[in-house]
């Protein structure tokens, strides 16, 4: 039946999931060299660099912020915790689910130190560093929420999660592309967190190019599909998005480091028709 062919490729990927390991990830990709806030080529000051710019903008706003497929990373809220009262995480998996509740929790036990990237961001906002614990604070006060989602459902979330006319901005980073089999999936995968958004709202989306799979712990070889960048702007206008802007990120031989096989990085800001 029509239908079935892209149920089984999701159900597939989930299950390519179940071994996912967060510290392992979080050692992999957010750590030096890749998470080095001394050098210029480094691809997580890159990734702050674009969400800060798409809120200084002055264009994206309102009351509720939903975080796509969050994984067990808080780096892509830290400059929209400042604009919006309330930010929603989600992801499909409870292992991260459970490690981002351990940081909001604030009793320890956190897999990764996310203190510097708090004092990045203070930084980029003309903040002294050491206001990053009022950053925290700020966070751990606008996160309402931690949900599962699925984002090859229609409807990714509980039908009662959200307001019934919908977020006013979704950021996504390295969601879609990960959990999708190929394509098609991709593109009807945005199109079902789009579904999460209200006309006019924003959606903040970050993700691999050309990547054709990485390593979610030690052993754990995760299928990506590929995409480029004119498939991922053909993806946005399909599916009702107006393209504002995108960036690129080419990753130098220094951020190789044989955990994936990502050529760039996409940081796209759209908004929903």
């Amino acid at each position: 039946m029509e239908g079935e062919a892209p149920q089984r490729g999701a159900a597939a990927m989930a299950a390519c999931y179940q071994r996912f390991d967060p510290a392992a990830y979080l050692q992999y990709n957010y750590t030096p060299p890749r998470a080095d806030f001394q050098r210029g080529d480094s691809i997580v000051p890159w990734k702050l660099g674009c969400l800060h710019r798409a809120f200084r903008d002055g264009d994206v706003s309102g009351d509720l912020l939903v975080d796509v497929g969050s994984g067990p990373t808080l780096y892509q809220v830290l400059s929209a915790c400042e604009l919006f009262n309330k930010v929603i995480l989600t992801d499909f998996l409870e292992v991260n689910r459970k490690e981002l509740k351990l940081w909001l929790q604030d009793d320890g036990g956190c897999k990764l130190d996310w203190t510097p990237y708090l004092q990045h961001v203070c930084a980029l906002e003309g903040r002294r560093p050491s206001e990053w614990t009022q950053k925290a604070a700020r966070l751990r006060q606008v996160v309402t929420d931690i949900l599962p989602i699925d984002v090859h459902r229609p409807q990714p979330l509980a039908h009662d999660a959200l307001p019934s006319a919908g977020a006013d901005c979704l950021v996504s980073s390295f969601c879609l592309e990960a959990a999708s089999p190929d394509l098609a999936s991709f593109s009807r995968a945005l199109g079902h967190i789009g579904g999460l958004l209200r006309p006019g709202g924003h959606l903040l989306l970050i993700g691999a190019l050309e990547e054709s799979y990485y390593f979610g712990g030690p052993g754990v070889r995760i299928p990506v599909v590929p995409v480029n960048e004119a498939q991922v702007c053909d993806s946005l206008k399909q599916n009702g998005f107006t393209l504002i802007r995108l960036e690129v990120y080419t990753l130098p031989q220094a951020m190789r480091v044989g955990v994936d096989d990502v050529t760039g990085v996409f940081f796209a800001k759209a908004r929903k028709n």
